[in-house]
């Protein structure tokens, strides 16, 4: 569908997010790199002269490292791989969104150009009525009573046509935003409105919820945790620090140069990062926690999409099977009958909005069935016939 494709390619939503990804693909660079080397220089006894006692002047210059103990690089780059992980899955959560939030409105813009045909249908049947009843009035055959009550029934038809254009201009509107347009530079979209799949079991569709993104974005936080669970444990390893150098100083008036080597370690003796250790674990159980609760609250969406969908299923497939069709034979028989006299013009505008609504009633649960099948499709993460197709093996 080409809405998706330009929704896909322009919408700024989406462009944000697909600068966060670079940033914290940046940020994954960033965690492997190794710490700096130091350098430093110290020049002591200044002012005190040549002497056999100080030396002199003392110069030193040295060169640090420091060196990560307990696998904390090695953690520190799993976390960020980890919140690349989320953020690549929050991508995914959004570029749903997006194509669901399209198909939505596709629908809709879809669902108005049918009701504005409708409506045009309505507004020329009630013109020919107004014309035949004035013709009838003219020949003494009908009572200026019925030109008024068709004339009546014509205003009311174009009010609705007026409103429905507007609809119909509004929801193109929507349309065209979300790919960030504020103007819709198309006049008309083409679309399958009529065609309506049979429903998987709700059994087998809760069988596909695990490709939602949503549950598989709870998942990802529970693995970041548990990295940030190995970082607190790498921490609390200190480091060590090596440092080499040299030092110049002054002996019976010679200078004379000094090897240096030294190593530094913290004494873990209070300070063990227990704590974080302890906060980590924590939110590992915090995150476990969120993921059932996210996998409950989608098995309650899923279960309210499916009943509506099989809801609107139901309905329009008994509406396009049988009431629209009866609604046609009743009006086009009692519309004969009045031409030939054996019915009066409240008949016949009975029959004709009767016919009407049926049409309106139809339109508005295609909408919600096609909308109904967005809804379970953005929760199983996958297209309703994919539901069909695999079921005899696993999931792909």
């Amino acid at each position: 569908m080409r809405a998706m494709a330009l929704a896909l390619v322009r919408s700024p939503d989406l462009a944000d997010f697909a600068w966060g990804v670079r940033a914290q693909e940046a940020r994954v660079l960033q965690a492997g790199l190794l710490p700096n080397p130091s350098l430093s220089t110290l020049v002591e006894n200044l002012g005190t002269g040549r002497d056999e006692i100080t030396g002199g002047v003392q110069t030193t210059i040295q060169l640090g490292q420091l060196v990560e103990l307990g696998g904390k690089r090695s953690a520190r780059k799993q976390v960020a791989a980890r919140q690349l992980d989320l953020t690549e899955r929050k991508y995914e959560i959004e570029r749903l969104d997006l194509l669901s939030r399209v198909s939505r409105s596709f629908i809709e813009v879809l669902s108005a150009q049918r009701r504005l045909i409708l409506t045009e249908d309505i507004v020329r049947l009630a013109e020919q009525s107004a014309a035949a009843v004035s013709g009838r009035v003219e020949a003494g055959k009908a009572s200026p009573v019925e030109e008024t009550k068709a004339n009546v029934a014509l205003a009311v038809a174009r009010i609705e046509l007026d409103r429905t254009r507007r609809e119909l201009d509004s929801s193109r509107r929507v349309l065209s935003a979300t790919w960030g347009n504020t103007e819709p530079h198309f006049r008309v979209v083409t679309g399958d409105f009529d065609t309506f799949l049979p429903i998987p079991a709700l059994e087998r569709l809760t069988e596909l919820l695990a490709r939602n993104p949503v549950l598989s974005l709870a998942a990802g936080e529970v693995s970041f945790r548990r990295a940030a669970v190995d970082l607190a444990r790498a921490s609390r390893v200190p480091d060590l620090t090596v440092a080499a150098g040299i030092r110049r100083y002054s002996v019976s008036g010679q200078e004379v140069d000094a090897l240096l080597v030294g190593i530094s370690i913290p004494l873990p003796l209070f300070d063990r990062n227990q704590g974080e250790i302890r906060a980590a674990h924590s939110e590992v159980e915090g995150a476990a926690e969120r993921r059932s609760a996210t996998k409950a609250r989608l098995q309650v969406a899923l279960t309210e999409s499916y009943l509506l969908l099989s809801s609107a299923y139901s309905e329009v497939t008994a509406l396009r099977n049988t009431v629209l069709p009866g609604a046609q034979n009743a009006f086009e028989a009692v519309n004969e009958g009045y031409r030939l006299g054996r019915f009066g013009l409240l008949d016949v505008l009975d029959s004709q909005r009767t016919l009407f609504e049926a049409r309106h009633q139809y339109l508005r649960v295609a909408e919600d069935y096609h909308k109904a099948v967005v809804d379970v499709e953005r929760l199983i993460g996958d297209r309703l016939d994919s539901a069909e197709s695999t079921q005899d093996g696993d999931l792909p």
